[in-house]
């Protein structure tokens, strides 16, 4: 151990009680009267051993093997029909197994606060500084670091309904857990990499559909980021102007679609551009189509769908956009124009040169956001078009379908939970890495100041 005595460190060796402390939680803290904080250290040593003796460490051997007994039927003498007997449940094996792994983590946290605890009253004592009692440290927690305190829950709320739940779900991508293994019945194993093999390079179908299916992700999140974006600006451009009128109104009617519900109005859209819908009968009406029979398929053809989604989150979008801009815009300094309508600059080159730097400068997180927003839309494409058109060369995905909508479709429909675990990591590596690597190279990162 280090103690800082002016510029220099001198070093204090661990005492006895300090070591100790690696053996038994607490000893430290009891060898200098601090009985309560000890004692708890103890106790939950005492409670982490009992646990890992009665089951903790069983479930980590069932972890690793994930069971061996397949649920069967056996004979049993006397009875006429053989009888089912349960074998081991994979999936409680992983979950339990995933739990104990958090608990050791946890565990080891706890032991190394208890040697720096250990350390610091040795270090108090020999500085000749008065230890804190039990009172002393409660009081603390109450008042300068009732922070921690308010945390605590919290806390352990998203360790148990959030890291958990994340954590099983990767350990699903390592296994062969699908429509074939499925439990209670039988049984599922670790197959390493082999799902992410598969979908990468050896299932030519699947490899198929992850590439055609990831391709159109990226081009649908790209326009439905950038149409939103432009269009929006240019929206707010125009309220903006000094010689419209109802400034307010027109804002207000763009923000009703912000205001109601985005379901409902993804479930009109798809009524208004079916078969049978307004825009058809329309058409019809106008007698531009001849007859049902001869009606727009905005859904059934690939191309048409995947235009039509990208019009339709449009319509949801831009009034996001517009309303961010209409708020820049509204405090950008009108000096700057002035000083530039005085340099001979005309309305296009204060736009490019004043008004887009500043509303990129500020908004590109959110664009940034958006993007990986967009990435991951399930509602717009499955309440629009639930993935369609099908195409017969994708496994169990249409081609609308987005990388998130297909993960959606082996789990709920196929039950291939390995494998929709594999593309739900693909997905998070391919939203962190743009992110990061975006996020990083822009200049509201790097000029963070520039605009004050």
């Amino acid at each position: 151990m280090f103690q800082k005595n002016g510029e220099s460190e001198i070093k204090v060796p661990d005492s006895f009680a300090t070591k100790l402390s690696f053996l038994i939680m607490g000893f430290g803290n009891i060898a200098h009267k601090q009985i309560v904080k000890g004692l708890g250290f103890l106790a939950i040593e005492i409670g982490f051993i009992a646990f890992m003796v009665m089951g903790g460490v069983q479930n980590l051997i069932n972890m690793f093997t994930l069971g061996t007994v397949e649920t069967h039927d056996e004979v049993v003498p006397g009875k006429i029909l053989p009888v089912r007997v349960f074998g081991d449940n994979s999936m409680l094996f992983l979950l339990f197994g995933v739990l104990t792994c958090m608990i050791v983590a946890a565990f080891v946290m706890i032991w190394r606060a208890n040697i720096k605890s250990a350390r610091q009253v040795q270090e108090l004592e020999a500085k000749g500084k008065k230890i804190p009692t039990f009172i002393d440290d409660a009081k603390l927690y109450l008042d300068e670091r009732f922070h921690i305190t308010l945390l605590t829950l919290p806390i352990i709320g998203i360790m148990a309904f959030t890291v958990l739940p994340l954590i099983y779900m990767i350990c699903i991508a390592f296994t062969n857990y699908d429509r074939n293994h499925q439990v209670p019945g039988n049984l599922f194993h670790w197959v390493g990499l082999s799902n992410f093999g598969n979908i990468l390079l050896g299932d030519e179908r699947m490899s198929a559909t992850f590439f055609g299916t990831l391709i159109w992700t990226l081009v649908w999140a790209f326009f439905a980021t950038f149409t939103n974006y432009f269009a929006g600006i240019i929206v707010a451009l125009i309220i903006n102007q000094k010689d419209v009128k109802f400034k307010k109104l027109w804002r207000s009617i763009l923000v009703l679609t912000i205001a109601m519900p985005q379901f409902i109005s993804l479930l009109v859209m798809r009524c208004f551009f079916s078969n049978y819908g307004v825009v058809n009968r329309t058409l019809i009406n106008m007698r531009l189509i001849d007859g049902v029979d001869n009606a727009i398929k905005f859904f059934d053809d690939p191309t048409l769908a995947k235009i039509t989604v990208i019009l339709v989150n449009m319509w949801i979008g831009i009034p996001h956009t517009m309303l961010m801009s209409s708020g820049i815009l509204m405090n950008i300094p009108q000096d700057l124009y002035e000083a530039a309508t005085v340099d001979g600059a005309n309305k296009v080159q204060m736009f490019f040169k004043i008004t887009l730097p500043q509303i990129v400068f500020t908004t590109t997180p959110y664009l940034i956001q958006t993007f990986i927003g967009n990435i991951n839309n399930f509602n717009l494409i499955y309440l629009l078009t639930g993935g369609g058109p099908t195409n017969a060369k994708y496994y169990s995905a249409g081609d609308t379908d987005l990388l998130v909508t297909w993960l959606y479709k082996l789990t709920k429909d196929n039950r291939d939970y390995s494998l929709a675990s594999t593309i739900g990591i693909l997905i998070f590596i391919i939203s962190a890495t743009f992110s990061l690597i975006t996020y990083r190279n822009t200049k509201s990162y790097k000029e963070e100041d520039a605009f004050q």
